[in-house]
């Protein structure tokens, strides 16, 4: 089969090769990763897209609203690269949420349970992810959360598991030490995608690369929380990054469960750079404001205070009455926000 499409503007990237926007005859508006020979030999060549058909056969079996929909496979005009044909999203990945900062606690949720529908899918094929990431949930114009990217899926497998591989910050303890992927090592890699929306890239970046640190054991329990995050949340998070896969939340069935019972109120946004971490959420006609100031690794103050959203007096709620250490600033704030 040849492709019709008429291929636009770069939009992204995938396990396999460039994403770009195009046009399809049947489907209109696509996304289309493309994936070229290179230099492949011809023999390595078609041996290689045995496979990406292979991977579009899987996609195209698991059809669900949360998982990114394939439509097609088609070899371009010269045969010298292969067009999968998929839905387009149109809210992009989120890794640019990442980026921007921490998602609210509710965001995360609504996300999060879109991602565990799609999962439920793909687990109920016996297929696994194994690349389970932001920059692989995709939205689209409805801000549906839909799993992408399944350049590592596998409905091939033996006792449930199949090989090791995937983005390493978010591979499993057992897997750096040589163990199989499973269901559970995607909802190892789920625990962790959620932990980075709830922190954003600045929060996450302070920390060691878990990709150095997870081999060694206790991952889930060294984790660097924003205060804000209640502890219903990390104590799911944990269970779902525990180091022994027996008592990890292992089935969407159980995280689903553990979900339902998260709070997402109040609903603060925050922001976080370098030197500042900030939280601000609106009830009662007033604005509720937290600033908490990282003047270097040893000095930190922090204040809190609300003012009206029209005309009226500021007030002044709580605070660390002068500069204090790290470890007390966050204690204070932990006590403040669990309030």
């Amino acid at each position: 089969m040849r492709s019709g499409l008429v291929i636009g503007a770069k939009i992204g990237n995938g396990h396999f090769g460039d994403v770009h926007l195009a046009t399809d005859q049947v489907h209109g508006q696509v996304a289309v990763k493309i994936i070229a020979q290179g230099g492949t030999s011809q023999a390595d060549w078609d041996l290689e897209k045995a496979d990406f058909l292979k991977e579009a056969q899987n996609l195209a079996k698991a059809t669900h609203r949360n998982i990114v929909q394939v439509h097609h496979l088609v070899e371009n005009d010269t045969g010298d690269a292969l067009h999968i044909c998929m839905e387009y999203c149109s809210g992009g990945s989120l890794q640019s949420k990442f980026e921007a900062g921490p998602m609210t606690v509710k965001s995360v949720r609504d996300v999060g349970n879109g991602v565990l529908l799609g999962l439920d899918c793909l687990h109920a094929r016996g297929m696994l992810h194994r690349d389970l990431k932001p920059g692989n949930i995709l939205l689209d114009g409805t801000g549906r959360a839909k799993i992408a990217d399944f350049g590592l899926v596998t409905d091939r497998l033996l006792l449930g598991y199949g090989s090791a591989a995937g983005y390493s910050d978010h591979l499993a303890y057992e897997v750096w030490h040589h163990q199989p992927t499973s269901t559970k090592t995607d909802m190892w890699a789920f625990g962790m995608t959620l932990y980075r929306l709830l922190h954003g890239k600045q929060w996450y970046e302070e920390s060691p690369a878990p990709r150095f640190t997870i081999s060694s054991g206790g991952f889930a329990d060294s984790l660097k929380w924003l205060p804000h995050i209640p502890k219903q949340w990390r104590r799911v998070l944990r269970a779902m990054m525990a180091d022994d896969p027996s008592r990890r939340l292992g089935t969407v069935g159980e995280a689903q469960k553990a979900f339902s019972r998260l709070p997402i109120d109040p609903a603060w946004s925050c922001t976080v750079t370098a030197a500042e971490v900030a939280w601000t959420r609106e009830a009662k006609g007033r604005r509720h404001l937290v600033r908490w100031q990282r003047h270097s690794p040893r000095k930190h103050e922090w204040s809190a205070w609300t003012e009206p959203l029209g005309a009226g007096i500021k007030r002044t709620v709580a605070g660390s009455n002068g500069v204090i250490g790290s470890g007390e600033a966050v204690k204070q704030l932990e006590a403040f926000f669990a309030v």
